[in-house]
């Protein structure tokens, strides 16, 4: 006989309570490395679909702005918390940039970055550390 499931929905049921990180170097292939990992993190507290979906992309924008924006060779560490439905990704890196949200000609090769982040989560903010460095932060709310 094969397995029995259980088909009933699992909606109404927060994802289970994730916190987690990762330290990386600032490199070409971070963004990448940044996006598989916090896509395989949320995969695994039970998010998916297209919550998921947006999560790696804002997760590659901000790692992207940390790597172009930040000291190279340095680490940028990726934090991860899925708490009930909200899932918050934060990205801390050595520069001292403040993120700003633009609005690009249509033509322009880049930032449009923050632009993605502001429209796609549910709320988003940034705060300077006293060593100098940033953390860049969003969240997204996977109920709505």
């Amino acid at each position: 006989m094969g397995e029995v499931r259980d088909l009933r929905s699992r909606r109404g049921v927060p994802p289970p309570l994730l916190d987690d990180e990762v330290v990386l170097t600032a490199e070409r292939t971070t963004p990448r490395q940044a996006r598989h990992w916090v896509m395989r993190a949320v995969a695994g507290a039970g998010v998916g679909g297209a919550s998921n979906q947006v999560i790696e992309l804002l997760t590659g924008e901000l790692v992207t702005n940390a790597v172009i924006h930040g000291p190279a060779g340095e680490p940028v560490r990726v934090a991860v918390r899925v708490d009930g439905y909200v899932v918050r990704v934060a990205v801390t890196d050595r520069g001292g940039g403040v993120p700003q949200v633009r609005h690009p000609e249509p033509t322009a090769a880049s930032g449009r970055g923050m632009a993605l982040v502001e429209a796609l989560s549910t709320v988003w903010g940034s705060a300077r550390l006293p060593d100098g460095g940033t953390t860049v932060w969003f969240e997204v709310d996977t109920e709505e």
